[in-house]
């Protein structure tokens, strides 16, 4: 409506963890899948016996498994230190999700 202010939310430290922790769950999960189908899909296209699917299964889930880790860890940097620039000066969510977002 006309002449009425723009509602601010101001987020917390609180909001960015969340947001943090959200987004490495995230990546995780996505990560883990994407490698395990994509070990799964090479394993039954390369290998004929059981034990050798299983080794490509497996080295898909852990390499999606080390690439998150490795991504989460980054994101995560700081978090008990005061690392993120916006802790005071954050007006709104949208800030917090341009944060967040170039870090995926």
């Amino acid at each position: 409506m006309v002449g009425e202010e723009e509602q601010k939310i101001v987020c917390n430290d609180g909001d960015i963890l969340n947001a943090k922790w959200d987004a490495c769950i995230d990546l995780s999960l996505r990560r883990v899948f994407y490698t395990s189908v994509a070990g799964a899909v090479s394993s039954l296209v390369l290998f004929r016996g059981p034990a050798s699917r299983w080794a490509a299964l497996a080295f898909g889930a852990g390499v999606g498994i080390g690439s998150a880790y490795t991504e989460s860890s980054r994101i995560l940097e700081g978090m008990n230190k005061t690392e993120i620039r916006c802790q005071k000066g954050c007006e709104n969510l949208l800030q917090l999700q341009n944060l967040i977002t170039p870090l995926l």
